[in-house]
């Protein structure tokens, strides 16, 4: 089955050896995004609006492959902080209805570029 590359200047340009998104078939791979703007590739300020922003890149490379984040069958959110997941419950539930996508939340120790979150996802279309 042939793959399909999922590109969008709505989104932070990748910042190493990956794509923003992969499509195969129905199915389509969202790479990790983290709190970048994507028109200055600067990291916001702030748990919160790294927040929004990570969902508001996830939405826009969504968007690219035709579809949006109410495909979403799965998602990944990696925190710095944990004590920070009830703000990404919140901000999520602006993005995402019911029924809600399988998730799991990781703790860890840094993410690239000073990021204090990270969320990728997979998406079904169809």
């Amino acid at each position: 089955m042939p793959r399909q590359i999922i590109s969008t200047p709505k989104a932070p340009a990748a910042i190493g050896t990956y794509s923003q998104a992969v499509r195969v078939g129905d199915t389509v791979y969202l790479s990790g995004q983290i709190g970048l703007d994507p028109a200055t590739m600067q990291m916001v300020e702030g748990i919160d609006a790294q927040i929004v922003r990570v969902f508001e890149n996830l939405k826009a490379v969504a968007a690219a492959a035709g579809t949006t984040l109410a495909a979403a069958v799965k998602l990944n959110i990696y925190l710095t902080d944990l004590t920070n997941f009830a703000k990404v419950n919140e901000t999520m539930a602006r993005y995402f209805a019911e029924p809600y996508p399988a998730r799991a939340a990781v703790g860890v120790k840094e993410l690239p570029r000073g990021a204090l979150v990270e969320a990728d996802a997979v998406l079904v279309i169809g």
